[in-house]
């Protein structure tokens, strides 16, 4: 019997193909169960408008300053500093993670430092960020650039120095020299890591930039977050949250993507 062609699909292969079709509703099933429940609760009259604002006052807040370029001016400041804070941030990380995980003095120096910082939170460090750097551009990098930069280190440094030691001794008993050991061994082993410390950098680099925003600026989502809450605009904080939300998810789904192209021996 012969075997079908290759143009058509077999059915192993429309098999394969439906769940991954089902897979990729469910985050939509999930948005229009939220949206559901939210549409219930609005039109219950259980909160009042003020506090809990209905989908559609907040679509008209989003169109509202859309129309008065607020919107367009603001996405562009956040989106600036979040991607040279992250930039910043998520270089330093990857180097000072590849010299920390396998360079002993280097572990031995900064580590426990870098360790002790990683708890304090972003916010905590607007008010020293503004007396370094004033209330301009500067301030808002650092804080961001921080934040990534502890996150993306420990990922790297966890990956770097737990690379299985019979990995570098084969490398070794090969002929590898230190140079190519690391190109060739340590940094594929540790990828994974670091690409998880890229992504949860994403996140965190606009949670840090909304709290660099709140104090001390003048453009920016935070910025316009705390003057919605000024005059008591739930409208606009809600759609300001959904628009920082998409805009991490979106950037999450994009570093997710460049992993699984550059690591493609793992499930990023």
């Amino acid at each position: 019997m012969s075997e079908p062609p290759d143009h058509i699909p077999s059915q192993r292969d429309k098999r394969r193909r439906s769940p991954a079709r089902a897979r990729a509703l469910l985050p939509l099933l999930s948005f229009v169960f939220v949206l559901g429940l939210w549409c219930a609760v609005a039109t219950s009259g259980v909160v009042r408008e003020i506090i809990f604002p209905a989908p559609w006052s907040v679509w008209s807040a989003t169109v509202e300053m859309w129309r008065n370029g607020t919107l367009q001016k603001d996405l562009a400041a956040s989106l600036s500093r979040a991607a040279v804070g992250y930039g910043l941030g998520a270089a330093l990380g990857v180097a000072m993670g590849v010299l920390s995980g396998r360079i002993a003095p280097v572990r031995v120096l900064l580590g426990p430092f870098l360790s002790l910082l990683r708890p304090i939170p972003a916010i905590a460090l607007v008010p020293v960020a503004i007396v370094w750097f004033g209330i301009g551009e500067g301030a808002k990098y650092f804080v961001v650039s921080y934040t990534v930069f502890l996150t993306v280190w420990f990922n790297t440094h966890q990956g770097m120095a737990y690379v299985p030691q019979v990995w570098l001794r084969a490398a070794r008993s090969l002929g590898a020299s230190r140079l190519r050991e690391l190109c060739t061994v340590v940094l594929p082993a540790a990828a994974p890591h670091i690409l998880a410390g890229l992504r949860l950098g994403v996140a965190l680099a606009f949670l840090s930039l909304v709290a660099a925003e709140l104090s001390g600026a003048s453009s920016g989502l935070g910025f316009r977050l705390q003057e919605a809450r000024q005059y008591v605009r739930t409208d606009r904080m809600f759609a300001l949250l959904i628009i920082l939300g998409l805009l991490g998810a979106l950037a999450d789904q994009a570093v997710a993507w460049l992993g699984r192209k550059l690591v493609h021996w793992e499930r990023a």
